[in-house]
Parts: C-alpha cells; structure tokens; sequence
C-alpha cells in the first residue's frame, strides 16, 4: 500500500508520541491524584488541539486530498472511541477503581492500545495490498460489527468473564484488595495480583476487541498507511483525558450508539461497494460529521429517562 510517510516522518512521529507519554507519566502524573474536571479538560483541548495542527500539516504538505482523509479517519476513531469509554466505565466501576488510580490504568491501557493498533495497522495493510478481495472481508466485519452494536445492552458486558481476566486468575493468583497503586502485593509469601492489575488485563482485551472494528473502519476512507496510523494515534492519546472529562456525563449519550452503527454501517457498505461506486471524501466527512453531530443533539433533546426500581 502506498504512504506519504517517509523514514523521518515515521521516527519523527514516533518520537513524539514516546515524549508526550513521557511528559504525561512523568511530570503530570507522576503522583497518583483524582484527575479534576478542569485538568480533563485543559489535556482534551490539548490533544485535540495538536490532531487538528497535524492534520492541518498533512493538508498544506500533501494536498487536500489526504487532508480530508486524515480528519475522516481521526473522526471516525474519536467517534468509536468515545463508545468504548462506556465499556470502561464499566469495568472502573466493576473493579471498584479508586478515582486516584484510574489514570494508571488508562495509561497502560492506552500504551497497549498504540502497540495493538500499530500490529493492526501494518497487518491490515499488508494484507490488503496482497489480497485485494480483504477489502471485502473488512467491509463484512464493519456491517457485522454495526449490527452488534446496535443491539448490545450494558447489562451484556461483564469484566469477569473477560478472556484475559479469566485466563490470568485461572493459572495465577489475585487477590480483593488494593494496596495503593501497586499491580501486585505479596501475601504470606504468594505474589498475588491486585484488582489495579486486572483492571488493566480487563481494559487491554477491550483495546484488542475494538481494534478490530476501529482500523478497518478508517482503511474505507483512506488506504494511506500513515494517515490511517496517525489518526489513529491521536484519538487513542486523548483518550484518557475524554474519560475523565465525560464519566459523569455519558449516559447523556445514550444515542450515541445508534449513530456510531450508522457509521459503521455506511463505511462497511462503502468497502463492499468499492468496485461499484467509490463514495468520494467530501461526502464521507459530511456523513460521519452529519451523523455524529445529530446523535449528539437528538441524545441532549430527547434525554434518557430514569430507571425505575421495581
């Protein structure tokens, strides 16, 4: 598959990713803290700030084409990302996760989420650019996986029976309580894992899950390998901050999820379609942007009425 990246452009990005993880661990978070709204939202205007620089970037240095593909694909992931937020909640909440130590197991998350993602990527990739009829193979994963959306309940995930959870507690040991940000303690003299941990083990399967929906979802708007990872990118390092900044409020988005397999849907059917009809940019940003910005409003318009006990 062809890319704009060259060489320097691969390590230069790299590097860069590497030093803002640095300077998020180890200067802003080196103690453990309850992040406040005011932080989530000063490091979300700050990740989104430098997506939409690069993408500006890649829109003056390799036309308008790219550009738009980039900001397409970014879009997407942001969207799908924001739906996986849910799921985490529901595992912070499962594991009872002090608010302190959340940020922790975000950032392992999240630096599982770029090696996931780039394995993903590069596999995608070469897999297309050998097998031409994959594009097909993608675009039925995206309906299937838009289907499935649309009919998962929260009641339907459940972190205990999590792959890499069970896995790990079937073979090791683990133990109930916390032992402040530690991933393991000992007790009499069995090393035993720590609820931290399997949060972490938990939020890393969720990763792997939403992998495979997410990179082909952004291959039906670009097949640049840089752009596809780039985007990516990006949307993953904000995604601790957008956590914290919306986990009071999403289950105002309850609609969300009928929008993001409107998404799907349109991008599988576009890589099913791809000798047919090749669905132009403009009118990929305008659906993806379109449907998004509407589940968003009708959510806010039409709020989620209270559960009722009994």
């Amino acid at each position: 598959m062809s890319t704009v990246g060259t060489p320097l452009l691969w390590v230069g990005f790299s590097v860069f990713v590497l030093a803002m993880l640095a300077l998020d661990l180890g200067v802003f978070h080196r103690k453990a803290h309850a992040v406040s709204l005011k932080e989530a939202f000063v490091w979300s205007m700050v990740w989104i700030g430098l997506a939409c620089v690069f993408g500006v970037g890649v829109w003056q240095h390799f036309g308008a084409e790219l550009g738009k593909q980039y900001f397409a694909g970014y879009l997407i992931e942001k969207a799908l990302s924001v739906d996986n937020l849910f799921v985490i909640l529901v595992v912070m909440n499962f594991f009872a996760v002090p608010r302190e130590n959340q940020h922790k197991v975000l950032f392992w998350g999240v630096l599982g989420a770029l090696v996931l993602r780039a394995v993903f990527i590069f596999a995608g990739a070469a897999l297309l650019s050998r097998f031409h009829w994959m594009m097909y193979g993608f675009g039925a994963l995206l309906v299937w996986s838009a289907i499935k959306l649309l009919f998962q309940k929260e009641e339907d995930i459940n972190p205990e029976q999590n792959f890499l959870v069970r896995s790990y507690k079937r073979f090791f040991p683990a133990t109930s309580r916390y032992v402040k940000d530690a991933f393991f303690v000992r007790e009499e003299g069995v090393r035993k894992a720590t609820p931290l941990f399997l949060a972490v083990l938990a939020v890393e399967a969720i990763d792997l899950l939403f992998a495979v929906d997410s990179v082909p979802a952004v291959f039906a708007v670009t097949q640049d390998t840089f752009i596809v990872y780039t985007s990516n990118i990006f949307a993953i390092l904000g995604l601790r901050s957008l956590f914290f900044l919306l986990a009071g409020v999403m289950d105002k988005f309850h609609l969300l999820k009928y929008g993001l397999s409107l998404i799907l849907l349109f991008v599988g059917a576009k890589m099913l379609l791809v000798e047919v009809y090749k669905v132009p940019i403009n009118l990929s940003l305008a659906v993806i942007g379109g449907t998004l910005l509407l589940a968003v409003l009708a959510s806010l318009v039409f709020s989620k009425k209270p559960k009722t006990s009994g």
